[in-house]
């Protein structure tokens, strides 16, 4: 009788056990859909906007890396064989060689090859414009990337406020009483969107001020080899 009595606690315990434990599981599961749609209708259309915003950036910093990346290639004997087709005369054979390029520098000497016979000031204007487009297509959609590094952290504490007026408006309604589910609730939303915001606007800052720093280097090499260019054609032939 007492081992059966024994027997019966043993098996309630560990059924009491396996139900907290459960309910400790559920407790600490928590699906994406449930982040989303945690904080009502504002809550679910703020994180929707930011994986919006999210996938955005991701594309842009993916798209013009890959492109800057190609923009940045050079073969390290362009330049002597455009000094070398220009001493010789052979202004086609240069042309041909820049299109075959499609790097800025490589359009940026064919619009000057174009223009040779033209005073030095007029070929040194037509490099720098064609340059300027240049630049203008490697930063394209650079300003949208750095739109959504402001934006996204702003979008997310927005959500915050949203949440902090739920958990006040519940507040309220209940005399003023608190409520800790209710409270736990609208802070947890507050704070989902605060995180989502930040972690949008981190990846976006650090991807926009990486292509910038990519840009801002192919720049360089550009004007340094405009200047080459133009010293070419102050060189006698030899």
């Amino acid at each position: 009788m007492i081992q059966s009595l024994l027997l019966q606690v043993n098996v309630a315990a560990d059924t009491t056990s396996t139900v907290v434990q459960e309910a400790v599981s559920e407790e600490k599961t928590l699906s994406i859909w449930e982040l989303v749609s945690s904080g009502g209708i504002g809550g679910a259309i703020i994180m929707i906007t930011l994986l919006i915003l999210s996938i955005l950036a991701v594309y842009i910093i993916i798209e013009r890396y890959l492109a800057i990346k190609n923009a940045s290639k050079e073969d390290a004997n362009f330049m002597n064989q455009i000094k070398d087709f220009i001493h010789e005369g052979k202004m086609d054979a240069a042309k041909t060689l820049c299109k075959s390029n499609a790097s800025p520098i490589a359009k940026m000497i064919e619009k000057g090859i174009s223009r040779i016979g033209k005073p030095l000031s007029d070929i040194g204007t037509a490099v720098e414009n064609t340059g300027k487009l240049e630049l203008n297509k490697l930063e394209k959609n650079l300003s949208t990337l750095a739109t959504i590094s402001g934006a996204a952290p702003m979008i997310g504490f927005l959500g915050t406020v949203i949440g902090m007026i739920l958990v006040f408006h519940e507040m309220s309604k209940g005399g003023g009483g608190v409520d800790l589910n209710t409270l736990s609730e609208g802070i947890f939303t507050a704070m989902t969107t605060t995180v989502a915001g930040l972690i949008v606007g981190i990846v976006a800052y650090i991807g926009y001020n990486t292509l910038v720093a990519k840009v801002e280097k192919i720049v360089f090499i550009m004007e340094a080899r405009t200047t080459e260019f133009l010293d070419i054609l102050h060189e006698p032939a030899n």
